[in-house]
């Protein structure tokens, strides 16, 4: 249910930026400071108006949460999109921070242990897991990136086309494989989720469009570098693979969004048996079986 106010519209309206269009002109500013190519990546008019109201399921892209951090320096993106309780015309502070009231570690970190296998680290959701591990993180200096899931949001929405096809030219091959928008468990997936008809399966088109346009820039000495295939089959997990050496899964849970979905990250380990070579064999699998996007 959404709530009157969160605590980030209360500290907006204290410093008269609570408009969309003034806030779109702070968040550059300060997305410049961060990252240039974060500037203009600002949240659509009906997003900043849920993060107004509280009417979220979870915290916002890595990306979001950082400018809104720097924005509002000693806060939490989390206690920004809070509801906040109170006299919304008093000045708010930030808390003091004390070694009593410090926020724990969001990820769970895992001995290496025979048990636990080669799972590195464990967060509850892929929001989690995006608000402290940036595309950038991921994805910058890669030599090969393979992804298997539904529309590939984290590649295609959150990544620069530019610094994407810089990396093609640089060497980097990627192979992306998306649900095909036009099969049958696309439209499964949308009821499932409860979704409107074609809104899981647009999402896809325009990524996989999105792709093909850089691909279509990328010079002749780097031409099948990027690799884009499509697949029709029950969705059960996102992987994302880096230099075949760390992998990170989500699995797709009935009734719920994939931002909802717990992650793992896996790093491949010689010296014992783990995870990382059944999910190298799931995408392989997968890759073979699937068809090429023209």
């Amino acid at each position: 249910m959404a709530t009157e106010s969160t605590l980030l519209r209360v500290l907006l309206r204290q410093r008269h930026m609570q408009g969309y269009m003034t806030f779109r002109k702070e968040y550059d500013r300060v997305a410049k400071q961060l990252d240039g190519d974060l500037v203009g990546r600002w949240p659509s008019k009906a997003q900043f108006y849920r993060w107004m109201s509280g009417d979220l399921l979870g915290l916002p892209y890595a990306d979001h949460c950082r400018v809104l951090e720097r924005m509002f320096p000693g806060w939490t993106a989390q206690q920004l999109l809070a509801p906040h309780e109170g006299d919304g015309e008093s000045l708010v502070t930030p808390p003091q921070r004390s070694a009593s009231n410090a926020p724990a570690p969001r990820p769970v970190q895992l001995p290496q242990q025979a048990g636990l296998a080669d799972v590195t680290a464990v967060y509850a959701t892929r929001t989690e897991f995006l608000h402290n591990v940036t595309p950038r993180t991921l994805f910058d200096g890669a030599k090969q990136i393979d992804m298997a899931g539904l529309s590939l949001n984290m590649l295609c929405q959150q990544y620069s086309d530019k610094i994407l096809l810089d990396a093609i030219e640089a060497g980097t091959v990627i192979r992306a494989l998306f649900l095909d928008p036009n099969g049958t468990y696309s439209a499964a997936r949308e009821r499932e989720e409860g979704l409107p008809e074609g809104h899981l399966s647009t999402l896809t088109r325009l990524n996989i469009e999105a792709l093909r346009r850089v691909g279509s820039k990328v010079s002749p000495n780097a031409q099948g570098s990027l690799g884009i295939h499509v697949y029709d089959e029950p969705i059960r997990y996102n992987i994302t693979i880096i230099d075949q050496v760390k992998c990170v899964v989500q699995p797709y849970l009935p009734d719920a969004r994939g931002v909802e979905s717990p992650t793992l990250v896996i790093e491949k380990d010689e010296t014992m048996p783990g995870l990382y070579t059944t999910f190298a064999q799931v995408f392989e699998s997968m890759w073979d079986r699937a068809r090429e996007v023209a």
